[in-house]
């Protein structure tokens, strides 16, 4: 690497202070934490104008995706029981609406899940 190409890196370049109460300092840090970058990085990019955007938490994905196969395996078992297969035989209309019960508090969880997302992001 050329002495010129060392000389422009963003390390070797005088940084920039910004001075901020203990309170403005900690909601730059949870927002730089939110979006996976380091304060640096964050600040930078906002002051190029640059579009930040969140991660996504991996537990609330999880959730989602543990619902989704709930769903699934609800969604199946009133296609058998539809369909008059033998193994539903002794399922009745009870089940049924307790079956769909389960989806109906299954999609307000997903629902919760998918705002709480959306509020921690903005």
């Amino acid at each position: 690497m050329s002495e010129k190409a060392r000389k422009n890196t963003r390390r070797s370049s005088a940084p920039i202070k910004v001075y901020c109460t203990p309170a403005e300092r900690e909601q730059i840090e949870v927002n730089a934490r939110k979006t996976g970058l380091t304060r640096s990085s964050y600040l930078l990019k906002i002051g190029m104008n640059y579009r930040v955007t969140g991660i996504v938490d991996n537990q609330q994905v999880e959730r989602l995706a543990k619902i989704n196969g709930d769903l699934g395996r609800l969604g199946g078992l009133i296609k058998l029981w539809l369909s008059n297969d033998r193994r539903t035989k002794e399922l009745g209309k009870e089940t049924l609406h307790a079956v769909l019960g389960k989806i109906n508090d299954a999609q307000h969880e997903m629902i919760k899940i998918m705002a709480g997302i959306i509020r921690h992001k903005g």
